[in-house]
């Protein structure tokens, strides 16, 4: 499985795992909800599992993604300060392949 990250995102993503402390836990990219051809992303800190793949970024950040599901596979994790500041996850794989556009 495959995952990338913006320069913001590992900056912000390091912070949060330096606040998290030494809970073991790590961040997982998850699906929210799917509609239609594509689906919506999210994160959290969480526990390994046996469905669980540890992807090793770019960035020197590990991510838990979850075998089970097509579309964590290439998720890309940005982060924008403008206009609003906050995190976006896409797949542009998956959204190429089904439709142009995604919100």
């Amino acid at each position: 499985m495959k995952c990338k990250i913006n320069r913001h995102a590992a900056k912000v993503l390091k912070e949060m795992i330096a606040n998290e402390g030494e809970t073991g836990k790590m961040i997982r990219v998850y699906i929210t909800h799917m509609h239609g051809d594509h689906a919506h992303y999210d994160l959290r800190f969480d526990e390994r599992t046996e469905y669980d793949e540890v992807v090793k970024t770019d960035k020197d950040i590990d991510i838990l993604l979850d075998t089970r599901e097509e579309y964590l596979d290439g998720v890309w994790i940005q982060y924008y300060y403008v206009p609003d500041e906050g995190f976006v996850i896409t797949n542009p794989v998956k959204d190429r392949l089904h439709h142009d556009h995604h919100h």
